[in-house]
């Protein structure tokens, strides 16, 4: 089953197509996304694409009713749609990119698969906040978490590059990107995760806070005069490394500004360290010990520096790196003590580096949906509407 992966942000839209050995394959991205225009996306269809048998959604939020990969239909865009308030940029996207890819492959089955589905395995003591039960039952407030495509599959091909079997591992997932987040991992499953409700919470990331005291965000309307549009865009957009250091909040600004040992930068980068070491401690305690911790997403894939210096003040968890072999990866890689270097090294759990593939994840979820469902015919668009 070869399938099209359509990931649809707030102003592009990336095209991947994916077939049974994973790639390579041909991938397109819309950088400024016109969405009444499928032109383009008809386009790569026909002159790229080749053979495409179904098509898999990337969605942030599926809430508590959408827990697993499911086929589109009007009800499931109605479902995601009415999601939009706890994600705001990523949920009307998702639905226009559906709606707009369906134009052109009308005939092919078209599967949701969702961010927060991984996390649906937490337990309740891990998702369940402690407020007034009313709210809770009312509002369905509760930690969802994110970024579940990508720390599945890394959880997964993370235990591969280290010969382990992913039943009984204890692995801590770091999805670090301008969005970050952790996942504490048991026999392939979540745990524990540091988002919640929303992508706010948890890490320190490029432009969003993270974490903070709920007592601060009253305080700034009750006291400091901001309204909550205002405080919604300054954690949102003007927090995190943004906030800290100066810059855009992209990683390697930040890094730039290291190396001229400018002092927000270095601010910026000890706060952004100080939080993930805390809450890798914290997801190696809900799975009771660490047997594998894996670096994921553009930040944990491309800052030996950055890794280097998080797994430095980790050594109490016993983990340890190879050094030659941290400055050197690449892609998919073991960097720290694979089973049969634990003594040497004096570890006691492995540490890799793997190349962030949602889309790999995607496709799984899509083919394991549909089994023989989609039968195996050629990527002729159906004529835009207009």
């Amino acid at each position: 089953m070869r399938v099209l992966v359509v990931n649809a942000g707030s102003s592009s839209l990336k095209l991947s197509v994916v077939d049974d050995g994973g790639g390579p394959e041909p991938s397109h991205l819309v950088e400024h996304w016109d969405r009444s225009d499928a032109s383009d996306i008809a386009r790569f269809v026909e002159e790229s694409a080749g053979r495409v048998d179904a098509v898999g959604h990337r969605v942030v939020h599926g809430g508590s009713s959408l827990r697993e990969p499911v086929v589109v239909d009007q009800r499931v865009e109605e479902a995601i749609l009415a999601l939009s308030s706890l994600a705001p940029l990523h949920q009307p996207a998702a639905v226009a990119g559906m709606r707009t890819v369906r134009q052109v492959l009308r005939d092919r089955p078209h599967v949701a698969c969702f961010d927060t589905a991984f996390h649906a395995s937490l337990p309740a003591v891990a998702s369940t906040y402690a407020l007034p039960e009313e709210w809770r039952g009312r509002w369905d407030l509760r930690r969802f978490g994110f970024h579940g495509l990508s720390h599945g599959y890394a959880g997964r091909r993370g235990a591969e590059l280290v010969g382990r079997s992913i039943e009984g591992l204890r692995a801590v997932t770091c999805h670090l990107g301008a969005g970050a987040s952790l996942c504490a991992q048991l026999d392939g499953r979540s745990v524990d995760t540091t988002m919640g409700l929303t992508p706010l919470e948890g890490l320190v990331m490029a432009t969003r806070s993270g974490t903070v005291d709920p007592g601060l965000v009253l305080w700034l309307q009750r006291y400091g005069g901001l309204g909550v549009d205002e405080v919604n865009e300054g954690l949102e957009q003007r927090s995190g490394l943004a906030g800290l250091s100066g810059t855009s909040g992209d990683f390697r600004e930040v890094m730039e500004g290291m190396r001229r040992r400018d002092a927000r930068s270095e601010l910026a980068f000890g706060v952004y360290v100080h939080r993930l070491r805390g809450l890798i401690g914290a997801m190696t305690a809900a799975v009771g010990g660490l047997d594998l911790l894996v670096f994921t997403g553009g930040v944990g894939e491309h800052s030996p520096e950055l890794r280097a210096t998080v797994v430095d003040g980790l050594g109490y968890l016993g983990v340890a790196l190879d050094a030659d072999a941290n400055e050197a990866a690449r892609a998919d890689a073991v960097i720290g003590a694979a089973v049969s270097d634990l003594d040497r090294l004096g570890a006691s759990a492995a540490v890799a580096v793997v190349t962030a593939r949602e889309d790999l994840e995607i496709a799984l979820q899509v083919r394991k949906l549909l089994g023989g469902e989609a039968r195996s015919t050629p990527a002729t668009p159906g004529r835009p509407i207009s």
